[in-house]
């Protein structure tokens, strides 16, 4: 009986069929986008994670003081806020601020700025009602309400944390490729996300990203990646406090 002749394999071709950018839109060339590694610990990278800041380099989010394990119940948009909810109650006074924030060894109208720049523009969207709270409260039930515009996209609208969004940050505005942003790139990225008629959102983006710079300090004027991942969760802002706290302390 004749032996069957093999049919040659057919070649699969390992090469992606669609374009991430094009020559006659150079934007699209200048900001790429992230394309997550085939061997990347971190599955489903486009998937958003409710209650970690998962990324390739972190893929169980923060377990440094068991901080992901510890707000296992809180969204990541929550996480982010938990720092200045000290008795856990889910409700964050001005004081509450104003207190974390000098914690990090910021100056007393720096503190009081933040304050009333934090309290009077996201207090009203969170409140249980329609009716503004005198004492200019913020509910963490609700923060997802506080998400704007013009920002990273790390965030959805529900307070998950969105990994590929968060590597594209620094995909798209980490010029050279230094593992972190310097205050040109924040620049840059601020002005690459900004969206139409949002003054809002630009002003809010920018305030937020330039304190995350300050309370970073860099020495080497780089600000870098797992720090910001870090503030996304909240993580950052108890290890700043404590590192204050034992500088003063040796003082």
């Amino acid at each position: 009986m004749p032996m069957a002749i093999p049919k040659e394999e057919a070649k699969v071709s390992t090469k992606p069929s669609y374009k991430t950018s094009i020559p006659t839109v150079p934007v699209t060339q200048q900001r790429p986008l992230h394309i997550p590694s085939k061997d990347s610990p971190l599955a489903d990278p486009s998937v958003a994670r409710a209650n970690a800041a998962a990324t390739a380099d972190a893929p169980d989010g923060t377990t440094e003081d068991d901080h992901a394990a510890r707000h296992a119940d809180q969204t990541v948009l929550q996480q982010h806020c938990a720092y200045w909810d000290k008795d856990a109650d889910g409700i964050i006074w001005p004081w509450d601020t104003y207190r974390g924030v000098r914690a990090w060894g910021w100056a007393v109208p720096l503190a009081l700025l933040a304050m009333f720049i934090i309290h009077g523009a996201l207090s009203y969207m969170t409140l249980p009602g329609l009716l503004p709270d005198p004492f200019f409260r913020i509910y963490l039930d609700k923060i997802h309400k506080d998400k704007h515009g013009s920002d990273s996209g790390s965030y959805d609208n529900e307070g998950r944390f969105r990994p590929q969004n968060y590597e594209e940050i620094f995909t798209k505005y980490d010029r050279g490729d230094k593992g972190g942003l310097t205050t040109g790139d924040i620049w840059r990225m601020l002005s690459g996300q900004r969206l139409a008629v949002d003054p809002f959102g630009w002003t809010a983006s920018a305030l937020e990203w330039y304190a995350l710079y300050m309370l970073c300090w860099p020495e080497d004027a780089i600000m870098r990646k797992e720090d910001v991942r870090r503030a996304f969760d909240g993580s950052i802002f108890q290890f700043k406090a404590d590192e204050h706290a034992r500088r003063t302390k040796r003082a």
